[in-house]
């Protein structure tokens, strides 16, 4: 009967050692939840931003505004009877002690054809 109380604690010993070293150990299992869980997060801001550029696809195919938005600031495109003016800071001058823009060194001012 001891020999028998001896081997059930070797099988025992084994089957612990397993559980906590080897595959499927629980380290293992910890390590892959973490895995899981970042990858959730990493998924949740992907959706996030693939809502918004959806967003913008639907309106740059519905709306004109965004589109031109996109033409004037990316491709500095000028309505027709607009006239564009780009201001030139000279160095170690301010815009504001010259007096022109607030927006910056170039402003797009518009102005109507019909008036001239």
């Amino acid at each position: 009967m001891r020999w028998f109380i001896g081997l059930l604690l070797l099988l025992l010993l084994a089957l612990q050692y397993r559980l906590w070293t080897g595959d499927g150990s629980l380290a293992e299992v910890q390590a892959l939840r973490d895995e899981v869980s970042a990858q959730k997060a990493e998924l949740e801001q992907l959706r996030a931003r693939n809502q918004v550029l959806e967003a913008e696809v639907i309106d740059l195919h519905e709306g004109l505004d965004a589109l031109e938005e996109r033409a004037r600031s990316e491709l500095g495109m000028i309505k027709r009877g607009e006239l564009f003016l780009q201001v030139i800071e000279e160095p170690g001058r301010h815009l504001s002690e010259v007096g022109s823009c607030r927006r910056g060194a170039e402003a797009t001012l518009k102005a109507d054809v019909n008036m001239r």
